[in-house]
């Protein structure tokens, strides 16, 4: 029997794994035509030039390749969510291409500095240390994982909830060329352009460049020739590989995206109070006035991985990135045309890390031994206007302006091992110890008169509400053990502890002067004030069984899992409006950054394809049916509030939906147009999320139970040279929040009483409408 422990290390360590499907393809011969013959085989992750199955890893992964991904009409990152049980992936609030990322109830929606992601975003081995530009456009993607549960002792940054990895294609040892082009609905027009080049044969060049456009889902009534929900991207990558030796690679890759969409303005969900603005018949549409700054987004960078075979037993690699991104942005919450609540905001993130890895192979023993270093640093500039509002009056009144500056310096040690206990048993063992030191600058000034220089306003500075320069040093060794039983060639059963670790930090917004008195001394102290700002590392134990099996010679695969989360010192961000001359009217905001208290997660996810029927209609077609199910509970033990009490009773697990499902039918078949023979693909794709909050505290902003149809069909030529597709997304035209804004109180009442501004803030942003793309692909 093959090596359990190389199982391990092959799925876990080399980021390179292949779907849970299995092996469908057909064989064809060498003039290209296809036989009869289909392949049902478990399966395979490769990792240091070996080839194990995925069914008999430990490990509960969602993966699918650049190929699944164009079959299902998948576009952006975000778009992955659909097939995979217990996952969020969401554009954040009032941004293009700011992910808001929760997996199994963990995750971080704010997207402001001084906030560790609660899921990781890797492209290939690089870790996004900020969510700023991670909303990735899917191409020339060799495939996607999403890992569920603690990650960290295997490779990259520790993250607690799991990782979403973006692997791209490899450079081809022949000469490529493809072409995409796409024309759909408002407009779309998408071309990519993706080449390959071997210069010797051990040196190959190639890149990518796609431009990546459409029209708006609404129009800004206020402000002319401004769309809502448009797209205008331009993106590029260039890569390199040299075969040094047979037994010695190095890869240059560089990337660049500009986003120069419109910004993306919410919906008013209920009248405004001040001005009783009725609310919009279209929720594509906005009356946001906001413009003093234009949305724009730059972003890129560059890794270098050198991967060696030292012997048939040891392996070395390297990993160093440098990435930086600058991106402006008019947050307009009220959604009016004058003043009430707006946040134009500058964010500035660059970060360097350097990667080691160690690995070894053996007849019983195997393992990775790393160690990573990351040096980060965000920045965050932006105002928040509060005034009187209306379509004919713009009467400013204060502006609170806040300069975040976060440096992060982290360094980490870990390591994974996997003992073959006999043929059946198999025990892993693996830790990680993280040291994080964080810095923290946050400067808040008041100003009246309007917006800051930083927007090219005159405000004037009458108050300085914060002035904080804070230094913290965090530390954490996150263990991990799982035992794997092999009880026959289609049934694995593991178990699987882990702990994950996510730093704490500074509130990027707090008002220093806000601080409470916490001993009741009638004075505050320095000490008091680095309290108040301070927030707390959380953590989680996590807990896993699980069950892959194949049958019937691979026509069925098979994942079960359960799982069960010990949640403690949760992070939840927030802000609150504040009344500084209490005068009833809340002239400024704060942040409230809380370690809540604890949760409890708990749930089951269960994933799988199957073979429905073959040569139903013709020789050599295939039905096929794949699907995702997820179901969560998850509920909070304790969630201290600001003014001290426990009101676990009262919260709830943000974007996280209880059930989760998807349900993918596919049939292939061989078909001859106009005399050339072919492939014709079918699928349709159901997925469906219930109930979920926006934000801890249930509100009329929470989106109710919904359920999205997509479909498509593509002819494909047996040479692989041309290619045609109609692709259809969101059929029945739903409705559905993504995300928004609520300063109501209560927060379930669309009418609640102001908590900041005047307007009454309940804003919402929506996923795309129905659209039809039609899509045409050449290859030489």
């Amino acid at each position: 029997m093959k090596s359990r422990s190389k199982l391990l290390l092959c799925a876990l360590a080399a980021s390179s794994l292949t779907p849970l499907l299995p092996a469908m393809a057909q064989e064809t011969d060498a003039d290209g035509a296809q036989n009869s013959e289909k392949r049902y085989g478990p399966v395979v992750v490769t990792a240091q030039r070996r080839e194990e199955s995925l069914l008999e890893v430990p490990l509960s992964v969602s993966a699918f390749s650049g190929d699944e991904l164009l079959d299902a009409g998948v576009v952006t990152l975000d778009e992955v969510a659909k097939l995979s049980p217990n996952v969020t992936l969401e554009a954040s609030r009032a941004t293009n291409n700011t992910l808001s990322a929760f997996i199994r109830g963990v995750g971080q929606q704010d997207p402001v500095v001084g906030f560790e992601a609660g899921v990781g975003i890797y492209i290939d081995d690089v870790y996004l240390n900020r969510p700023q530009g991670a909303m990735l456009d899917i191409f020339d993607v060799e495939r996607v994982e999403i890992l569920r549960g603690p990650q960290g002792t295997l490779y990259g940054r520790n993250t607690i909830g799991g990782a979403v990895k973006y692997v791209t294609r490899p450079l081809s040892d022949e000469f490529e060329l493809k072409v995409h082009g796409a024309y759909g609905s408002y407009d779309q027009a998408d071309v990519i352009v993706t080449t390959s080049i071997p210069v010797t044969d051990t040196f190959r060049v190639g890149g990518s460049v796609a431009m990546l456009t459409h029209a708006g889902y609404g129009d800004n009534l206020t402000l002319p020739g401004v769309e809502n929900y448009n797209k205008d991207v331009l993106a590029g990558r260039l890569s390199a590989e040299l075969d040094v030796t047979s037994d010695f690679q190095l890869r240059v890759v560089g990337d660049w995206t500009k986003d120069k969409s419109d910004p993306k303005q919410g919906h008013r969900l209920n009248t405004s109070y001040f001005t009783a603005t009725p609310v919009l018949g279209d929720v594509y549409d906005t009356r946001s006035g906001l413009n003093v700054v234009e949305q724009d987004y730059e972003g890129g960078g560059v890794s270098v991985v050198a991967d060696w075979d030292l012997n048939d037993s040891f392996g070395l690699k390297y990993v160093f990135a440098y990435r930086e991104d600058e991106s402006t942005s008019p947050i307009d919450f009220d959604s009016l045309a004058g003043v009430d609540v707006d946040a134009p905001v500058i964010y500035e993130n660059d970060q360097t890390s350097h990667e080691l890895q160690l690995s070894y192979s053996g007849e019983r023993l195997n393992g990775i031994f790393g160690a990573y270093l990351l040096d980060a640093n965000s920045l965050n500039a932006f105002d928040v206007q509060l005034g009187l509002t209306g379509a004919l009056i713009s009467l400013p009144g204060l502006t609170a302006q806040t300069f975040g500056d976060v440096n992060t310096d982290t360094w980490s040690v870990y390591g994974d091992f996997t003992f073959d206990l006999t043929d059946r048993w198999a025990v892993s063992l693996g830790g990680r110890y993280t040291e994080d030191d964080r810095t923290g600058r946050v400067l808040r000034t008041t100003f009246i008169g309007g917006f800051t220089d930083f927007f090219g306003g005159s405000g004037i500075p009458i108050a300085v509400t914060s002035d904080f320069d804070g230094e913290a040093s965090f530390d954490d060794f996150s263990p991990r053990v799982s035992l794997a039983y092999q009880a026959n060639d289609n049934n694995n059963f593991y178990g699987t502890y882990s702990q994950g670790f996510k730093g704490g930090g500074f509130d990027p917004r707090g008002q220093t002067t806000a601080t409470p008195d916490f001993n009741q001394d009638n004075q505050i102290t320095a000490d008091e004030i680095f309290e108040f700002m301070l927030f707390e590392p959380e953590e989680v134990d996590s807990y896993e069984i699980g069950w892959k099996t194949t049958a019937f010679d691979g026509r069925l695969v098979s994942s079960l899992a359960a799982f069960y989360m010990d949640y403690k010192d949760v992070q939840v961000p927030g802000s609150a409006g504040v009344d500084t001359n209490n005068d009833g009217v809340n002239d400024d905001f704060t942040g409230i950054v809380t370690n809540a208290g604890a949760a409890t997660i708990k749930g089951v996810e269960w994933e799988g394809t199957t073979v429905l029927g073959e040569e139903i209609a013709v020789a050599g077609d295939i039905f096929s049916f794949a699907w995702s199910l997820g179901y969560l509970d998850g509920k909070y033990d304790e969630f201290i509030d600001a003014t001290g009490q426990d009101v676990a009773n009262q919260r709830v697990i943000q974007n996280t939906p209880e059930w989760t499902s998807s349900g993918m039918f596919n049939y292939e078949r061989p078909m001859s147009i106009g005399g050339h023979g072919g492939t014709f693909t079918a699928n349709s794709v159901l997925s469906y999320r219930g109930d979920s909050s926006q934000f801890e505290v249930p509100g009329a902003i929470d989106q109710s139970a919904y359920m999205l149809w997509d479909a498509g069909v593509r002819w494909q030529t047996e040479n692989e040279r041309w290619a045609v597709s109609l692709t259809a997304k969101n059929l029945t035209d739903e409705r559905y929040i993504v995300a928004g804004y609520n300063f109501l109180s209560p927060p379930d009442d669309p009418m609640g009483a102001s908590t900041l501004g005047l307007e009454g803030i309940l804003t919402g942003f929506y996923g795309p409408p129905r659209t039809v793309t039609l899509g045409v692909d050449f290859k030489y």
